[in-house]
């Protein structure tokens, strides 16, 4: 019940912010930016005046799965940081406030304070990508060629793992600092060192989260789920639950301290 309470109280504080309205839209608009973009360049280029005479520009043949990637690359960036920017203050702000300290008074656990907002944000942010790549499905399809339906499906379940790392890192950093603009530095901070990471040793850690966008492209060429992909799937549910409890650890020792 407690959960539940506030699970609610998270829902409708995203239909007063509009959360429920412009996050999806957002996604919609990153997740076929760069499809549209791309096919219809050619006439872009012609309606602002084309190329210099004698200049030939041959666009690529831009195959369905390529123009499917191109929303994952979006949303690894600015998707992410859309994320990052409405969960900065998921605890944090309460915290600053003091509402945190009241709700937890009533007595309710500290795990089922964290749970139940890490659940909500993570409710808003899986409706939203499936709806963004639903969206960019029907482009892909209507504009370069047919992905299965299927191939949709785990293409949004192991992404939406990844995203779902990145709201457990959020939810983290939020139980280390009160101030929500620290916790959005420190959150894209971490990422963007996964980033490096990644490219320095990508080739020699094949399971490391950032790794999953790529090994989605080799299933979705291949048409079969590699042992890398579930490899790296594994490593991210291990660090979700991993940061969870540390969430946990971490904000009931601060509130035991105040």
């Amino acid at each position: 019940m407690q959960w539940m309470t506030i699970f609610k109280k998270e829902m409708l504080e995203y239909w007063r912010n509009f959360k429920w309205i412009w996050v999806p839209l957002v996604f919609i608009l990153i997740a076929i930016m760069d499809p549209i973009t791309t096919y219809y360049l050619p006439k872009i280029l012609d309606t602002v005046g084309g190329l210099p005479d004698g200049a030939v520009f041959e666009m690529p043949e831009t195959p369905p799965v390529a123009a499917l990637m191109m929303s994952l690359t979006e949303l690894s960036m600015f998707g992410v940081l859309v994320i990052v920017l409405t969960s900065m203050g998921l605890i944090a702000g309460e915290r600053k406030s003091g509402v945190a300290e009241l709700v937890l008074v009533k007595p309710v656990g500290y795990f089922t304070y964290i749970t139940s907002k890490w659940g909500a944000t993570l409710l808003l942010v899986w409706v939203s990508l499936i709806i963004g790549l639903l969206t960019s499905w029907y482009y892909v399809n209507l504009l370069f060629g047919d992905i299965s339906f299927a191939a949709l499906l785990q293409v949004i379940f192991f992404y939406g793992l990844w995203l779902t790392l990145v709201v457990s890192i959020t939810t983290f950093v939020n139980t280390l600092f009160r101030t929500p603009g620290v916790v959005g530095f420190v959150s894209i901070a971490i990422l963007i060192v996964m980033s490096i990471f990644n490219q320095i040793f990508s080739n020699k850690v094949t399971w490391f989260p950032n790794n999953l966008s790529s090994h989605i492209g080799d299933m979705l060429d291949s048409g079969t789920i590699s042992g890398d992909l579930w490899g790296t799937t594994f490593i991210i549910i291990l660090l979700i639950i991993s940061l969870l409890f540390a969430s946990l650890l971490t904000f009931r020792g601060k509130e035991m301290a105040n």
